[in-house]
């Protein structure tokens, strides 16, 4: 009987203890977006990282800037590291600086991404900076113009043509003739890949139109792609050029996309990074064509002017960035119009696919009409680089 009690009482005594009830580690974690006005002078901002504070022990949180229409090195300064918050902490700084300047140009973004190895739960873990331009002067630049540099921090360059010495048959293709329709644009000129009409020239790639007889037109001038031979994808792309003048004189700078003859155009997407008519020699435009067919024929687009001077007077950089369905145009830096998937309807968005290089001076067509007598010739486009960059891995 006493052996009996002994075994229930060890047996008792043995019971686990009611388990303790479960902590909540999903601390919630977020980073709210921020604007402020550029200004002149560099300053600093400070972006609040929040944890909710039903947490236990410490949560890192690491953190990274991010290109979009604003750039590291250019309109802020990268910043990358990390924020340990110990119970009961809810709130910690990060602090970025921005580089402020005195040209008028758009307003700017980048991003500030959060991620983390603890457990938390992000209700907002990507936060964008949107920088608000006040200023009115264009920029200016050495050397005959404005210039951009060979490398920026959060991108890594991928091609450059410098027009140097000649011109790479590796890279470019010349297409010959006027096309079907005047290259379905009722262009005047004959495209030819003679030195008269395409050449390297102090370090400059010029391409020449010329007012003569040749092949039954009586304009010439020169067509190169870069189609079949280099092909780019979501990138920047700056091309730094000096543009004609005269009314019928049609410089371009522009893409289209490599399934064309698969798929033809519009369908393939089209991106004009810069075009002007000559009688408006002051006025840039930036336009994309898409659509599933000619007949149905889409398009948007903006426009840049100068202040008191012509794109043939001096240099200018003409810039477009390409993210997953977003683009921003530039020229000299100055963002002046953004498109993205949301602006296009009855159908497909296709500008995420890799585009080839097209660079003309057409005479005459739909868009600026015929020379007049007052048009004088030989008209040039010069082109000192055209430089692709893609954005290093975060």
């Amino acid at each position: 009987m006493l052996f009996a009690f002994f075994i229930l009482f060890i047996q008792g005594s043995c019971d686990p203890e009611p388990p303790e009830p479960p902590v909540n580690t999903d601390a919630k974690v977020s980073i709210p977006d921020f604007e402020l006005i550029e200004g002149g002078e560099e300053k600093e901002i400070t972006m609040k990282v929040t944890i909710s504070n039903d947490y236990e022990g410490t949560r890192t949180i690491n953190y990274v800037t991010d290109d979009r229409s604003a750039f590291a090195g250019q309109d802020y300064m990268r910043a990358e590291g990390s924020v340990t918050f110990t119970s009961p902490e809810t709130e910690k700084e990060i602090t970025i600086k921005i580089l402020g300047d005195g040209f008028k140009e758009g307003n700017e973004e980048f991003n500030i991404h959060l991620t983390t190895l603890d457990d938390v739960e992000f209700t907002k873990k990507s936060a964008f900076v949107r920088i608000i331009n006040d200023d009115s002067d264009f920029p200016g630049g050495a050397n005959g113009g404005f210039e951009t540099p060979v490398e920026y921090e959060n991108w890594e360059l991928s091609w450059q043509d410098e027009f140097t010495t000649e011109i790479d048959s590796n890279s470019w293709n010349f297409e010959i003739g006027n096309g079907a329709n005047g290259w379905g644009n009722n262009e005047l000129e004959y495209y030819t890949a003679r030195e008269e009409n395409v050449r390297i020239e102090n370090g400059k790639l010029v391409i020449e139109a010329r007012e003569e007889n040749y092949e039954g037109y009586s304009y010439t001038s020169t067509r190169m792609t870069t189609q079949g031979k280099k092909e780019f994808g979501k990138s920047r792309v700056d091309v730094r050029a000096k543009l004609p003048e005269g009314q019928g004189i049609w410089p371009a700078i522009w893409m289209l996309g490599i399934n064309i003859n698969e798929t033809g155009w519009p369908n393939c997407g089209e991106i004009d990074i810069m075009e002007l008519v000559g009688h408006e020699a002051s006025k840039s435009h930036a336009t994309v064509h898409f659509g599933p067919d000619p007949g149905s024929h889409q398009y948007k687009g903006g426009s840049i002017t100068l202040q008191g001077e012509k794109f043939i007077d001096e240099f200018h950089v003409f810039t477009v960035v390409r993210e997953t369905n977003k683009m921003w145009f530039y020229m000299d830096d100055i963002l002046f119009y953004e498109f993205d998937n949301t602006q296009v309807t009855n159908a497909t968005y296709p500008f995420n696919q890799p585009f080839f290089f097209i660079l003309n001076v057409a005479v005459g067509g739909n868009w600026p009409g015929s020379p007049d007598a007052g048009t004088s010739f030989p008209q040039r486009m010069e082109v000192d680089y055209i430089r692709v960059f893609e954005k290093k891995p975060l």
